[in-house]
């Protein structure tokens, strides 16, 4: 099954005092694989920016009167989604605000199953800090480049976060196939070459075992 990593940025948080969504970015992984697939957009919402929210995108309201409004782009929206399981952190946020520039236009609610990134981390280390930056130190993720929340950086880090939050190391080549194995060993640009031995499940499981107890040791 495809999935989205989805997030949105916002003019403010309340959706009573009428906020609106000023960017969206999504992300396709196929397999927990990146695909070439985003959507992306930054968008006028017919009011200002409250100052704690500029405070955390820095989309100015002149930026932002040039952009396309949400009706302009939401059946490229609705179709790039469409039956794919999203993965969102904070989810009741992104969905509360997306449902409601949906009701504005008179749309049904999204209905994609969801996977909340916040829930399973406050499920996977309760009462440790669980928003993006925590995580991405937690699993040494670099988020340097996150110096402003913007939709699309905040999804490629989510996605690396979400990867490790279900335990799965991000995806690499798999030698495990025989032709590969023999493609590179008998390439003249390969020099060494070392049979890859898949270890056991039981080798798996103790493995992060000691990973756990090492890195609450030293790191925690």
């Amino acid at each position: 099954m495809k999935e989205i990593v989805l997030d949105t940025e916002t003019t403010g948080i309340s959706i009573q005092e009428g906020h609106r969504i000023v960017e969206i970015g999504c992300i396709e992984l196929e397999n927990l694989i990146p695909t070439k697939n985003k959507f992306h957009c930054y968008l006028n919402p017919k009011r200002k920016v409250s100052e704690k929210a500029f405070k955390i995108h820095g989309y100015s309201d002149e930026f932002l009167s040039k952009q396309k409004e949400f009706n302009e782009i939401v059946d490229e929206f609705i179709n790039f989604i469409d039956g794919k399981r999203l993965i969102i952190h904070n989810a009741e946020f992104d969905l509360g605000h997306l449902n409601n520039e949906l009701l504005l236009l008179g749309k049904n609610n999204i209905k994609n199953e969801i996977i909340d990134t916040l829930i399973l981390a406050r499920d996977k280390f309760p009462g440790s800090p669980a928003n993006l930056d925590a995580l991405c130190k937690r699993f040494r993720i670099d988020n340097s480049r996150r110096v402003q929340h913007t939709a699309l950086i905040d999804c490629d880090l989510l996605a690396k976060v979400y990867i490790n939050l279900i335990d799965q190391k991000e995806p690499s080549l798999n030698f495990a196939d025989e032709n590969i194995e023999n493609t590179i060993r008998n390439s003249k640009d390969v020099s060494y070459f070392k049979k890859i031995v898949k270890p056991s499940e039981i080798e798996t499981n103790s493995h992060k075992k000691y990973l756990k107890e090492y890195l609450k040791k030293n790191f925690y």
